[in-house]
């Protein structure tokens, strides 16, 4: 098995009618990825698919793909096109879930978001929202899940 050192949560950037199909088809056709960019999604509904095995890299956060799990909930992008926390009160749900059982199964592995690679400019020790290269998860997934 891998080392697992964090626990990336992303959002897919994308509208919420997305469908786990037509991800996986753009990374497939689009990316060329041979491995999808995250292990599992979280639908509207809150339904969780699996889409890699933990055993395998996905392409969630390059360079740090080969000690990491990623987890993606559709949606993060308004109707205008700009980020925004979206997620539905199930999708948030399935996220404590999963979260939660991946902490059992990983318990030294640090949860943050994909924003929170950016590299810090300014060296305070803290990536400011100008800093960010995303703004994926599109919130503050190490706050929000501090606790787990």
């Amino acid at each position: 098995m891998r080392r697992i050192d964090r626990i990336f949560v992303h959002c897919t950037a994308s509208s919420q009618k997305q469908t786990v199909q037509s991800l996986l088809t753009y990374f497939r056709v689009e990316k060329k990825w041979r491995y999808p960019g995250y292990h599992y999604v979280i639908s509207p509904d809150g339904t969780v698919t699996q889409l890699l095995d933990e055993a395998y890299p996905c392409n969630g956060v390059k360079g740090y793909n080969a000690t990491s799990i990623s987890i993606a909930w559709i949606g993060g992008i308004s109707n205008r096109r700009k980020s925004i926390d979206n997620r539905t009160d199930a999708q948030k749900d399935a996220l404590v879930e999963l979260l939660s059982r991946l902490r059992v199964k990983y318990p030294t592995a640090k949860i943050m978001g994909h924003r929170d690679i950016s590299p810090d400019r300014n060296h305070n020790g803290v990536v400011d929202p100008w800093e960010r290269v995303k703004d994926c998860p599109c919130f503050d997934a190490m706050v929000e899940y501090k606790d787990l």
